[in-house]
């Protein structure tokens, strides 16, 4: 299922994708019984509530902030300016609205989603892809994004939520690859970024292949001093990363274990290697 030979990576489109994932969130939801909805998550201390709540959250956020223009409740006495402001500032954002769905029932969090959902869905498919983004994709280094890139970001936002659930409830997962391969495709956008302090000749590649149905192979090569990213398996690798597509996922959006990790991800060559991959993460934390 995947081509092996080097090129240049194409824009991600998800647009299309956000409608029936929202689907596919909404049946399992309908289904989840009272013991479901309390059952804890590998999103730390979330239980399947608070990931429900969370998911309702990024819809208001996107369609109030970013839609109807309304203005982000940014503290202005100190906004927040380096990344770890950021994930602080998110964070806060994260707890106090799962603070205040705890007044919410069950079938009131769905059936908000259930308008929401769609809204948003329809808004960021009819955005143009290669303008500018509202909101720039901080964990691949980005401080200026297209609307693909954005767009795509809020995919695998979902996407891993719902994954987070689905793994939570014992629901079979969304791994086909129509849906897991674009996540893949877009979290591996973060490897420029999380490798810009490790040091490599020109020319040296790190290779990761991530096997199974969904998953591919991606190349970071060192050019002029930097690390560039590209699809198919570079010839000039000094280390190489080998996990299937459900560890690639868990990895990326924080969920595997570091009781897990080592076995579970094969990384053969320079060391330094194997811990600036560990540390990779698709998502802000």
């Amino acid at each position: 299922m995947t081509n092996r030979e080097l090129r240049r990576l194409d824009p991600t489109d998800c647009g299309a994708l956000l409608a029936p994932l929202h689907a596919e969130l909404i049946s399992l939801l309908r289904g989840l019984s009272d013991a479901d909805w309390q059952r804890p998550t590998v999103a730390g201390s979330w239980r399947v509530r608070d990931v429900v709540a969370h998911l309702l959250d990024i819809d208001v956020r996107r369609l109030s902030f970013h839609r109807d223009s309304r203005a982000l409740p940014v503290p202005q006495e100190l906004p927040p300016q380096s990344y770890a402001e950021q994930v602080d500032f998110l964070n806060a954002l994260n707890r106090e609205w799962v603070r205040i769905a705890e007044r919410m029932s069950e079938r009131v969090l769905v059936d908000l989603i259930d308008v929401t959902g769609p809204q948003v869905a329809g808004f960021l498919a009819s955005l143009p892809p290669h303008e500018r983004a509202y909101w720039p994709v901080a964990w691949a280094g980005e401080t200026e994004s297209e609307n693909w890139m954005d767009v795509g970001r809020d995919y695998t936002e979902r996407w891993h939520h719902q994954a987070q659930l689905r793994d939570a409830v014992g629901a079979p997962p969304l791994n086909e690859r129509r849906w897991l391969h674009p996540v893949l495709e877009l979290s591996v956008r973060a490897l420029p970024h999380a490798f810009r302090e490790i040091a490599a000749a020109d020319g040296d590649a790190f290779v990761v292949d991530i096997g199974g149905e969904a998953g591919g192979v991606w190349s970071l090569l060192r050019e002029g001093g930097r690390w560039n990213l590209r699809a198919g398996d570079a010839p000039s690798a000094v280390a190489r990363a080998q996990l299937d597509v459900d560890t690639a996922w868990r990895l990326f959006y924080n969920a595997l274990s570091r009781d897990l990790r080592a076995p579970a991800v094969q990384v053969d060559g320079d060391p330094r290697f194997a811990e600036a991959f560990a540390r990779v993460r698709s998502v802000m934390v």
